[in-house]
């Protein structure tokens, strides 16, 4: 897919997501069937389970200890709750280089820097303490805090109206296509990340330069 950018509004804020962004997805299917794996879980049983109860407990409206009832402790299991969720949250990591890139474009440019993503409360305040994520995002517009998920575009709208700034003044850096359509459908000019090299490009055309 072709991404929309070009010589236009200067950019004041960007918005950006964590997972495949940031740091490493926290919890996608490869890291499921990990766990499955190191806890001896059948796969199947587990996939299935969670793809039935992921999107409440993203949306913030299914409680972490109530994820792991229905997902995993169903039955009686040889290893604890806290064994458990130290294994989900071992399974970020972050992309230094991206972190590093956003930091230094909002110290250059003192752009305002928000998080749009789909998190589950618990992991999302692992991984912003953990990698430190709040010493340079301005504010966090998280599925588990807002009860609306992507693609819902009120995740947009609602990210706007926190920003205060009009969506020609936006860049969004975003993993997933779909998402990115939709962003741009509001007029917010958008980056389909692939990769650090071609995002670095493709903000300097959009008169943002980190080694200017």
């Amino acid at each position: 897919m072709k991404t929309r950018i070009g010589k236009a509004a200067p950019i004041t804020c960007v918005f950006v997501d964590i997972g495949g962004v940031l740091l490493t997805n926290g919890w996608d299917h490869l890291a499921r069937k990990r766990a499955a794996k190191h806890f001896k879980l059948g796969w199947a049983e587990m996939d299935k389970r969670h793809r039935l109860n992921f999107e409440i407990h993203e949306q913030g409206k299914l409680s972490f200890e109530d994820y792991l009832s229905r997902v995993v402790f169903y039955e009686k299991r040889p290893f604890t709750r806290a064994q458990f969720r130290s294994f989900m949250c071992a399974q970020s990591k972050a992309y230094p280089e991206m972190i590093s890139l956003v930091t230094k474009l909002k110290e250059r440019y003192g752009l305002k820097i928000a998080v749009v993503s789909n998190e589950s409360r618990e992991l999302n305040a692992h991984r912003i303490r953990e990698f430190k994520l709040d010493a340079f995002v301005d504010f966090f517009i998280s599925s588990c805090y807002i009860h609306l998920r992507k693609p819902d575009v009120e995740i947009f709208r609602l990210a706007l109206d926190v920003a205060q700034a009009p969506q020609h003044h936006i860049v969004y850096i975003e993993n997933t296509p779909l998402f990115v359509e939709i962003a741009e459908g509001l007029g917010i000019r958008s980056i389909l990340h692939t990769d650090y090299k071609t995002t670095c490009a493709k903000l300097a055309l959009l008169g943002l330069r980190h080694d200017a």
